[in-house]
C-alpha cells in the first residue's frame, strides 16, 4: 500500500526532509515526557528507523503521527517502572556573577529548584503539554496535532499546569 504521490516517505530525499524538520522536536518531546536526554536522542532515532523501515505502509501524512505513536510505545516499554525524573541543564553559571547580591543568588537558586520540582511534579499530560509550549514555544494546534488530541485538550492541560503551579507559588517570597 505504498503512497505513489511526490511526498512518498520511501523516496531518500523526502525522508530525509521529514527527519530534517521533525527530529529536534519529537526528541524535545521524549526528553520533557521521561527527562533523560540520551534516551529521549536513542529513542528517536530508533523511531525514525522503525519508520524507514516501515514507509511503503506509512503514507506521508500519517507519518508524523506514526512517528511520535512509535517514540511514545517505545519509551514507555523502556521506562516501565522508573520515575520520571526532569532535568535541565543550568545555562548560566553563577560563578560569573561577581556583583550580584548574594542572598538574591541564593533566592534565585530556591526558586529554580522549587519550580523544576513543581513542574517535574505535574502529571505527566500537563508536564508534557506546558513544556512543548512554554520551552518548545509550539501553539496549541501543534501539540494537538503530535499528541493527537484535540485543542480543547491541550488548552485543559496548560491550564490546570498552571493552576497547579501558581498554588505551589502562592506562598513564595
Amino acid at each position: 500500500m505504498g503512497d505513489t504521490s511526490n511526498s512518498n516517505i520511501c523516496k531518500e530525499n523526502v525522508f530525509s526532509d521529514f527527519f530534517k524538520s521533525n527530529a529536534k522536536a519529537l526528541r524535545n518531546y521524549l526528553l520533557y515526557k521521561f527527562g533523560n536526554q540520551e534516551q529521549a536522542e536513542d529513542i528517536a532515532q530508533e523511531a525514525f528507523i522503525k519508520l524507514w523501515q516501515n514507509c511503503a505502509d506509512v503514507p506521508f501524512e500519517k507519518a508524523k503521527s506514526y512517528l511520535y505513536t512509535i517514540a511514545n510505545n517505545t519509551s514507555l516499554n523502556v521506562i516501565a517502572h522508573q520515575k520520571v525524573v526532569l532535568s535541565f541543564e543550568k545555562s548560566n553559571s553563577f560563578s560569573d556573577r561577581t556583583n550580584e547580591n548574594p542572598e538574591f543568588l541564593l533566592e534565585e537558586t530556591q526558586f529554580k529548584e522549587k519550580l523544576l520540582k513543581s513542574i517535574q511534579n505535574l502529571n505527566e499530560t500537563q508536564r508534557v503539554a506546558f513544556l512543548m509550549h512554554r520551552i518548545d514555544g509550539k501553539k496549541y494546534a501543534v501539540i494537538a496535532e503530535e499528541l493527537n488530541i484535540s485543542v480543547k485538550a491541550v488548552e485543559k492541560r496548560i491550564h490546570l499546569a498552571l493552576l497547579e503551579l501558581r498554588k505551589e507559588f502562592r506562598d513564595f517570597k
